[in-house]
């Protein structure tokens, strides 16, 4: 049985990701090939004099694909317009107006709200492209707007909901946030969700009505914790003339922190140690890194002071052994 190497997987990925390429690659070009050729040759495809209205064949079948060869291409010419459109859109407003986090999320919602009315708008050229009469289907929208409505009031509730998001900015791409307990970076807000992304690279979905409350941690600076335990045994006067004058060096090996770290004096006296508190503000998306600087930074300090932390110790007494008639 042959076992393949890390290698050999690698090279038959980059082989299926490759042809995969050139198969999106061809796709695209024939697309496009087909848009072109439409308005070329649109006397072809088109009008009374369309090559494409005589008969060619005594099979139903075949008759009615060449019949439809014009609808075809009219459906490709107006998705690739379509997506044409929507992807210049989308690079102008990106272009123009993500300078700043609130124009990054006013874009996101633009470009989901443009993708939408494209998508919609495509839809209905291409039904009118195959005979369908869709001004007749929009004068019956209205009935079944009022049966679609009732049944999708939560959407137009995401929705409204979502733009106020926008409008308030209270909360902004980019921002990292706590949301029913889940704490994660803004990835999007959309017309009817808004994503979050965790540290481990988890991402969650929330529609946009079911945001009721939001910690927005990024517009203060966040408070890096750290509590270091001495011995009952130290004395806390010398510690915290150790502390006092050597804290200020450690700024220098904790990148992370935009203040201190300070001292923040006895944080608590637990069973078997003295625990000192002490505290740095920083970004909040830096706040784990700066927790783990400034833990190591410390017991460096404490190292090199002959500062002992303790761990828990038990003690346990054996029984003396029985003597006499009970041994």
């Amino acid at each position: 049985m042959k076992v393949k190497t890390v290698k050999q997987k690698k090279q038959k990925s980059s082989k299926k990701s490759l042809k995969l390429k050139i198969f999106k690659w061809v796709a695209f070009v024939i697309v496009v090939g087909v848009t072109i050729a439409g308005f070329i040759f649109s006397g072809v495809f088109h009008g009374e004099n369309s090559v494409f209205n005589n008969t060619v064949s005594n099979n139903s079948f075949l008759q009615w694909c060449y019949e439809h060869v014009p609808s075809v291409v009219s459906s490709i010419q107006i998705i690739t317009i379509s997506w044409f459109a929507s992807m210049l859109l989308h690079f102008i407003l990106s272009k123009a107006f993500t300078r700043t986090k609130r124009g990054v999320t006013v874009v996101k919602l633009i470009n989901s709200f443009i993708s939408w009315i494209v998508v919609i708008v495509a839809f209905l050229l291409v039904l009118s492209a195959w005979g369908v009469d869709t001004g007749a289907l929009l004068a019956s929208a209205g009935i079944l707007t009022l049966v679609i409505g009732l049944g999708a009031q939560s959407l137009i509730a995401d929705v409204i909901a979502g733009l106020f998001l926008v409008i308030e900015g209270n909360v902004q791409v980019g921002d990292i946030v706590i949301i029913d307990d889940w704490r994660g970076t803004v990835m999007d807000i959309g017309l009817r969700t808004t994503r979050l992304l965790d540290v481990s690279g988890n991402i969650k979905v929330i529609n946009n009505s079911d945001i009721r409350a939001v910690i927005n941690q990024t517009r203060e600076l966040s408070v890096a914790k750290s509590i270091i335990s001495i011995e009952y045994g130290e004395s806390i006067p010398r510690v915290e003339k150790i502390i006092s004058d050597n804290i200020a060096k450690l700024k220098e090996n904790i990148p992370g922190a935009v203040e201190g770290p300070a001292y923040y004096g006895v944080d608590s006296l637990g069973a078997s140690s003295v625990n000192l508190l002490f505290l740095a503000k920083c970004k909040e998306e830096d706040i784990y890194q700066v927790t783990r600087d400034m833990n190591r930074e410390l017991k460096i300090m404490f190292d090199a002071n002959g500062i002992n932390i303790p761990f828990p110790q038990v003690v346990v007494n054996q029984p003396a052994p029985k003597t006499g008639e009970d041994k």
